[in-house]
């Protein structure tokens, strides 16, 4: 597996909910690069400190939307705070192999043995484990690996499957009906099966 390599983004940030309903938008109204520039460098859409930080998040959001259905989209843009939770979290699964793994390893067996709560260790371990698969992983700064389990963390608490950063406790996540039959009709029963992770015991 020497050519397999992660592509991941999990250093551009964690869901960014209302960031990802104004690229949503844009995506929506097949915005010309320059109306893209007015509203995230020029209007501030996003909100952000710099217009730097604002091209930076947007490119993250519009990567993972790209690889996700318009009418997702529309549901992200359009959907209340939960839908458009986890539409959102759905691109970052779609966009980041490492956290689809995760959960289906690590989070799963938390729930499965009815573990209360992750520990911080337990991304670090896991990314051990995958340098058998990506041997660039050791490579890696020890600094950029913490980086990306504290945006994964954060991604897992924004969807509801743990409560805060202080105890990481699990817990359970229904997913929203329309969103399911969406995913069921889009062929993705491996993300079904990720975002139904709380569900699953055995």
């Amino acid at each position: 597996m020497a050519d397999f390599s992660y592509n991941s983004d999990l250093n551009g940030g964690s869901l960014m909910v209302r960031e990802s309903r104004v690229v949503a938008d844009l995506l929506l109204n097949n915005a010309t690069a320059s109306e893209w520039h007015q509203a995230i460098q020029i209007d501030n859409l996003l909100q952000k400190r710099s217009p730097a930080t604002a091209k930076r998040n947007a490119q993250a959001i519009r990567k993972r939307l790209e690889l996700i259905a318009p009418e997702f989209w529309r549901a992200l843009r359009d959907g209340d705070d939960q839908l458009a939770t986890q539409v959102a979290f759905y691109a970052a699964l779609e966009r980041n192999l490492l956290l689809v793994e995760f959960i289906e390893s690590v989070v799963r067996d938390a729930y499965i043995t009815q573990a209360n709560q992750l520990a911080s260790y337990q991304w670090l371990e896991f990314l051990e484990d995958r340098t058998h698969k990506d041997e660039s992983i050791s490579t890696w700064q020890d600094a950029t690996k913490k980086k990306m389990g504290q945006v994964v963390f954060r991604m897992l608490i924004e969807a509801g499957y743990m409560q805060n950063n202080r105890n990481l406790q699990l817990q359970k996540v229904l997913l929203r009906p329309e969103m399911k039959v969406m995913l069921e009709d889009s062929y993705k029963q491996r993300i079904i099966d990720c975002m139904e992770v709380s569900l699953r015991t055995g």
